[in-house]
This record gives structure tokens, C-alpha cells and sequence, in this order.
């Protein structure tokens, strides 16, 4: 029961601490989740401390080309005697940071979006919703495809061009939660006092739409790398000499006959990411359902 006072601030609805407790011991009783985190942790580490794990240059050539692992070379080279296993911890340098500055801001403006078009409703709603509508009528890879041929196949291009692709993605989800939330006894309360609409979506509404919008972020981390490699791979992406994991099995895809480890590296190096996004992103999910998560806890 919510009691109203004048000039009384509304009570906010935060996630409890037992809640929060909950949370973790699905997490961490979820073994395919834990495997995803210690994926992407590894992948992450290595991204990082790249110049430390390889003594060569990712643009440094040598003799040895389409050369199999083993020796210096313990992921063999390519067709120019590069360092495969060096260029796939640059190229996670850089397919890393595109996913990760992309959905921040995809995820940025469309909660933005969402949040403002389930709280004030009416033509707002209209507007923005019918704008997501066009945007989700593109194929993903050929909107962004579009984008980066207006913009210029830049790092900077790409991540704006991979953000307009899923800003729809986090502004529906973010709209269906707002107007769940924004019906709540709590909401009308501080509607009740003359609470401003920005702090009922700053303090109210946000703190409780945060749990799917978490796990949205994750799983777009996913799509957002399959997107880069696929523009690399094409040539819109990252530019050579740069590495890149969708450039490297572009180039290496010409020499499979010759050798499988130009493509093999930078595929797996995909694959393993990818499905530790995936892992993890089903384990928040999960732990985030109250549903779920008591079925977990049985």
C-alpha cells in the first residue's frame, strides 16, 4: 500500500537485496552460463593483453607464408607470412570494440526511444514506433550495408551503421517494459504528488525496465560481431591492413585450397565469441524471469 502525503516523494521500486541473491545463485548454479562467461572473459583478456601474448606485429611479414602451426607461428601464417594467432588478438581488438560501442549506442537511444513513447503514449508513440517500423522493414545486413556505403567503409561509420540496425531492437523492448511499469500503483503515486516526468523515468521507470534491456545488450553483443565480420568479409568493413576477423576470412577464403588456417583462425575465433554471447545472454535471461528462476530453484 502507497501512502501519499503532500510534497512526499513517491516510493521507488528497486530490485531487494534477496532479489539480487536470487539472481546470482541461478547464475551461478548455470553451468552453460558459467562456460559462456569464462569464454568471453578469456576472449576479452586476450583482446587486451594481445602485445604481451605474441612477440610479432600484426602487419609484420615474413618468408614463412601459409605456413601450418607450429614453431613461432603457433597458429600457423597467412598469405603474406603474418602471425595468425597476433592478428586474430587484434582483429578481437577491433571486432570487440565495434560490438561494444554499437550497442551501447543503439542501446542508449532506443531505450530512450522506448521509454518516452510508453510513457507519454498518443502521437509520441505513433512517431517513433512507426519510425522503428521502417528500419525493422530492412534486412539487417543490407541496412547496414546502405549505411556504411553513404558513410565510408570507416571504424567510426561502422559503429553508427550497426546502432541504427538495432536501435529498434532495444526501443520496442524498452517500450513494452515501460508500459507495464508505468501502470504500477508506485508510478501513479508519484504522478499523484506532481513528481516530473523526467525523474518518474529517471527513479521509477528505468531502475525496473533495466532486467530484459541487460540481457538484450548481451545477445546483441552476438549479432553486432556477426554483422562486423560479415561488412569486413565483404569489404565495407574494416580496411586492410587493419585486422579484422571478417577481413582475415575474407582474404583467407581465396587460399583454402592451400591452407585451412587462414580461415579456420579467425571462424573460430567468431564462433567461440558468438556462442559465448549466446550462452550467457540465455543465462541472464533465465535468472532475470522470476518464473524461470523459481523453476531453477526447485
Amino acid at each position: 500500500m502507497v501512502e501519499l502525503s503532500t510534497g512526499a516523494a513517491a516510493p521507488r521500486v528497486p530490485v531487494s537485496r534477496d532479489e539480487r541473491l536470487a539472481v546470482l545463485r541461478v547464475l551461478a548454479r548455470d553451468r552453460a552460463g558459467l562456460v559462456g562467461f569464462a569464454i568471453l572473459l578469456v576472449i576479452v583478456l586476450a583482446a587486451i593483453a594481445g602485445p604481451m601474448l605474441s612477440p610479432h606485429e600484426p602487419t609484420t611479414f615474413s618468408a614463412r607464408r601459409l605456413a601450418p602451426p607450429g614453431g613461432a607461428f603457433p597458429f600457423g601464417t597467412d598469405e603474406f607470412g603474418r602471425d595468425l594467432f597476433t592478428r586474430a588478438l587484434y582483429g578481437a581488438r577491433v571486432s570487440l570494440e565495434v560490438a561494444a560501442v554499437s550497442v551501447s549506442l543503439a542501446s542508449g537511444v532506443g531505450i530512450l526511444i522506448g521509454v518516452f513513447s510508453g510513457y507519454y503514449g498518443r502521437w509520441i508513440d505513433g512517431v517513433f514506433m512507426r519510425l522503428m517500423d521502417v528500419i525493422f522493414a530492412f534486412p539487417t545486413i543490407l541496412l547496414a550495408l546502405a549505411v556504411v556505403a553513404v558513410l565510408g567503409p570507416a571504424i567510426r561509420n561502422l559503429e553508427v551503421a550497426i546502432a541504427i540496425v538495432y536501435v529498434p531492437v532495444f526501443a520496442r523492448l524498452a517500450r513494452a517494459a515501460t508500459l507495464v511499469v508505468a501502470a504500477q500503483p508506485y508510478v501513479e503515486a508519484a504522478r499523484s504528488i506532481g513528481s516530473p516526468d523526467a525523474r518518474i523515468m529517471r527513479s521509477h521507470i528505468a531502475p525496473n525496465i533495466l532486467a530484459p534491456l541487460v540481457v538484450q545488450f548481451t545477445i546483441n553483443i552476438a549479432y553486432a560481431i556477426l554483422v562486423e565480420s560479415s561488412l569486413s568479409y565483404l569489404g565495407l568493413g574494416i580496411q586492410p591492413p587493419t585486422p579484422s576477423w571478417g577481413s582475415m576470412l575474407s582474404t583467407g577464403k581465396q587460399f583454402v585450397e592451400t591452407s585451412l588456417w587462414p580461415t579456420l583462425v579467425p571462424g573460430g575465433a567468431i564462433m567461440l565469441t558468438v556462442l559465448g554471447c549466446n550462452l550467457l545472454g540465455d543465462a541472464l535471461r533465465d535468472a532475470a524471469d522470476p518464473r524461470l528462476r523459481m523453476r531453477r530453484s526447485e
